[in-house]
């Protein structure tokens, strides 16, 4: 006799065995690779940790001889550091949540509220989101410096400025398709 699932607590599901067969229980049980890439990415984290911090410790010891834009462009790094970092903690716990197991978070007083309804589109979704974030950071702190263009401190040239606001424009369309992509898809199934 096979066990089933009883009707009471799933009254419309089907009947399932929980004995697979050796290949797709292989197959099923390969999704366990990717806690080494997770746990790298935690070590990622922890290095962005340190980077924040030592520019934060920058920022503090320079804060008297440092220009307002110098302290500006320090801020923007730091926030750069923190966007990277929530785009991690994303991938880490989302990517974890939906590809390899569930967390079993739903009593956790500290559950994030966008964990609840994660799957594999809705963070695509977010990580574009993200991604545009941590690309507007960069754009910004390479307009506040676009002052200096042409002399021989700039940071970057014409050409390089110019190839900064068209990728920015690609990801900010690229998310913009991703969103319709998923919208239809939604509606599909819907």
């Amino acid at each position: 006799m096979t066990p089933t699932t009883p009707k009471a607590e799933f009254p419309n599901a089907p009947p399932f065995t929980t004995a697979l067969r050796p290949l797709p229980r292989f197959i099923f049980a390969s999704r366990w690779l990717q806690v080494p890439l997770y746990l790298g990415l935690i070590i990622a984290q922890a290095v962005y940790v340190i980077l924040f911090l030592k520019e934060l410790w920058h920022l503090v010891l320079h804060s008297f001889a440092a220009t307002e834009q110098q302290i500006m462009l320090i801020v923007l790094g730091l926030i750069d550091v923190v966007m990277i970092s929530n785009l991690l903690i994303m991938v880490i716990i989302g990517g974890y949540e939906t590809f390899v197991s569930r967390m079993q978070l739903q009593t956790h007083p500290d559950q994030p509220e966008w964990l609840s309804h994660v799957n594999a589109s809705v963070l695509k979704v977010k990580l574009a989101m993200a991604i545009i974030g941590i690309s507007s950071i960069h754009l910004l702190r390479t307009f506040i410096e676009a002052g200096a263009l042409g002399t021989p401190t700039a940071t970057f040239t014409e050409a390089g400025v110019m190839w900064q606001v068209i990728i920015h424009a690609l990801f900010v369309l690229s998310a913009l398709g991703i969103a319709a992509v998923d919208r239809l898809t939604a509606s599909v199934h819907a």
